[in-house]
């Protein structure tokens, strides 16, 4: 049979289906296919449906045409559908029993290589991320950038958690695939548009969603896209979570499938670290203690040896032509904020007894080099990237 047919064809059921994979699924095993589910006679459909199915009207031309339209335009644009069964579906997904009948893929490499790196670390949390989320969230990806087997990093491209892991693969070389709530002809949130388009350019990366173009990001979305994060991995770290939030929804879908599952411990008073903590207290989640054994805890063999600088070993290279009382103000300040994540310039001042022009000045350069983050409270943190 024509693959652009079957194509259509499971787009038509991923639309119709969308909300209940499930009857789609037992439809194709049926019938063998999605285009043999619509080739059948009317009587046939009629039996197989029941007489009161609401879904029994849509399998029809009308629903294929529409498909067809809406199906070219993202094709010329390079996007690409697969159907569950098909060589480009994620294989952990679709073991699932809520996995989509298909997904939309923007990526530069072809559906049925993505994903034969095997191995695949999804990595979740909330969008109030905190320096501390930050930190360790690009320490974590860092770590498994030096497994002996590179993972692919699955996240849901929000901001906090998810940008920060998929920023951290890109610039640590892993492979990295966003599981967007939208459709395919948008990006959400679309402050994010840029670094979709580096994704979806970058070999063996990926941006994908089960939702039909022009579908918008209302809430209950987020928790039908969570699935598919969950379903790809067969591990989950959640960083930071509230106890009810959206990524501890999708660290109890993972434990749900029976994946395994990692939290990153937090403060007991700390609300975005109230998710992980749960999870670790019900044994439903293991704590990341150590990231020199992550790697082989996931099953991505021991790490290999990080050859990087030390980090006051890189400042001491990039600033060899500095002054010597100014180049130990920047040591000193550098070693503050990775002593501690989140101290501001003004609390250095005090607790290092140096002036504030000084240290201000040391600040704006690391930032402006690219050692050290501030955000609008002036908190600091080392950028693990440049590390």
């Amino acid at each position: 049979m024509d693959k652009n047919y079957e194509i259509i064809c499971g787009i038509t059921l991923n639309r119709i289906f969308g909300f209940e994979p499930a009857a789609a699924r037992r439809l194709i095993s049926h019938f063998g296919s999605p285009g043999a589910i619509f080739s059948q006679s009317p009587d046939t459909l009629d039996q197989a449906f029941g007489p009161y199915s609401k879904y029994r009207p849509l399998i029809c031309r009308q629903e294929l045409d529409a498909s067809a339209d809406e199906w070219a335009p993202l094709e010329a644009s390079g996007c690409r559908f697969v159907t569950i069964g098909d060589p480009g579906y994620p294989p952990l997904l679709a073991e699932c029993p809520d996995a989509p009948v298909g997904l939309y893929i923007r990526s530069s490499t072809p559906p049925e290589q993505l994903w034969e790196v095997g191995r695949f670390v999804s990595i979740v949390g909330t969008r109030d991320i905190s320096p501390y989320g930050k930190d360790w969230t690009e320490r974590i990806v860092k770590a498994l950038a030096l497994a002996k087997h590179k993972p692919m990093i699955v996240s849901g491209f929000a901001i906090g958690v998810d940008i920060t892991a998929h920023l951290a693969a890109l610039a640590f070389g892993l492979p990295t695939t966003a599981v967007i709530p939208v459709g395919i002809d948008s990006i959400y949130p679309w402050r994010h548009r840029f670094i979709a388009e580096q994704m979806a350019g970058t070999p063996g990366c990926a941006i994908i969603t089960d939702f039909p173009p022009g579908t918008p990001p209302v809430a209950f979305n987020f928790l039908r896209r969570n699935r598919i994060i969950a379903g790809m991995s067969g591990a989950t770290i959640l960083a930071e979570s509230k106890a009810k939030g959206g990524g501890t929804m999708t660290a109890r879908l993972a434990a749900g499938y029976g994946r395994d599952l990692f939290c990153l411990p937090g403060r007991i008073d700390d609300v975005r670290s109230a998710g992980c903590n749960r999870l670790i207290a019900e044994k439903l989640a293991e704590p990341i203690a150590d990231l020199g054994s992550l790697p082989a805890q996931l099953g991505l063999g021991a790490p290999g040896r990080d050859n990087a600088q030390s980090l006051e070993e890189k400042l001491r290279r990039s600033y060899s032509g500095a002054d010597p009382d100014f180049l130990a103000t920047i040591l000193q300040v550098a070693g503050a904020i990775r002593s501690r994540r989140g101290i501001t310039p003004e609390e250095i001042c005090r607790e290092y007894q140096l002036e504030y022009g000084k240290v201000s000045a040391a600040v704006c350069l690391l930032e402006s080099d690219g050692f050290v983050c501030t955000d609008l409270l002036k908190r600091c943190s080392i950028d693990n990237k440049k590390l």
